[in-house]
């Protein structure tokens, strides 16, 4: 008799002597033992995605309510397999090799690479910072960005996630969804953001989605970040449903200086992901 522990748990897995091996139900325990460790696994990654911040092990195990002793030996694990990576001050983040991991599925998505290219292309045209983003859930990703020549800073990276009302793109993400669905979601997962500028009521924001998304154009100023601008448009797959966006992100005072302009950019670059993707003739 063999015993393993798992999740705080002794179970006892028996082997046959004569025959040397286990017993069918005993191959079932075993397999159900895996899984449960890799779901643990996945929940501390997971954990530390969603929130996007390095987090002792106490508050992990706290987060995914499973015991300490066994997020604790799953972590060790996890460091030493550089998914994961311990800080200076022992709270722990996510490894390098998941990133290696990250790369690697980006770069065997067509669209991506499409995406990505295009977002160059704009970048050198409008000589600004460009971002291509995806929905994740009831928050804005940030998928790609081509940072632009000027000095400007952008807040938001690659990987960032911020909740739907705050950015042009958000809005442009759900624009396809039937309108009770939108609100419903917007009353879900509307927030006030860092400005206090960023609508939060779900009918205005619904409409707003709606009406961004039949225009091809989102723009916002000023409701995530302070004196920062998006001007954004939606890239639809064949079914007509916004499957990302590319914009550009810019100074508030510029992009009203010359709206046309950049408008005139994004939409076209939106336009050529879809033709290339097969999609722009639906």
């Amino acid at each position: 008799m063999r015993c393993v522990e798992l999740d705080g748990k002794t179970s006892s897995a028996v082997y046959s002597e004569d025959e040397g091996v286990a017993s069918e139900a005993d191959r079932k325990g075993a397999r159900r033992a895996r899984v449960s460790g890799i779901d643990r696994a996945l929940q501390v990654i997971d954990h530390l995605y969603e929130t996007g911040s390095p987090a002792g092990v106490y508050a992990i195990a706290k987060a995914v309510k499973a015991p300490l002793s066994t997020v604790y030996v799953i972590v060790d694990d996890l460091v030493e397999k550089n998914m994961l990576t311990r800080q200076t001050d022992g709270s722990i983040w996510l490894g390098a090799r998941l990133y290696h991991y990250g790369l690697a599925y980006a770069r065997s998505l067509d669209f991506m690479s499409i995406a990505t290219h295009e977002m160059h292309d704009l970048c050198r045209q409008a000589g600004e910072t460009v971002q291509v983003c995806g929905r994740d859930g009831d928050y804005m990703l940030v998928l790609a960005m081509a940072d632009g020549p000027s000095h400007f800073q952008v807040a938001s990276r690659v990987g960032t996630r911020v909740p739907l009302n705050w950015t042009a793109s958000g809005r442009l993400l759900v624009g396809h969804l039937p309108e009770q669905e939108r609100i419903e979601l917007f009353k879900r997962c509307a927030r006030s953001s860092p400005t206090g500028r960023a609508e939060i009521d779900p009918g205005t924001l619904s409409e707003a989605a709606g009406k961004a998304f039949e225009s091809r154009l989102s723009i916002q100023a000023g409701e995530s970040d302070y004196a920062v601008a998006c001007i954004a448009s939606p890239i639809c797959d064949r079914d007509g449903q916004c499957v990302a966006t590319i914009s550009i992100v810019l100074p508030e005072q510029k992009a009203f200086s010359d709206e046309n302009h950049y408008t005139a950019h994004v939409r076209s670059s939106a336009e050529r992901i879809e033709k290339l993707m097969g999609w722009r003739n639906r």
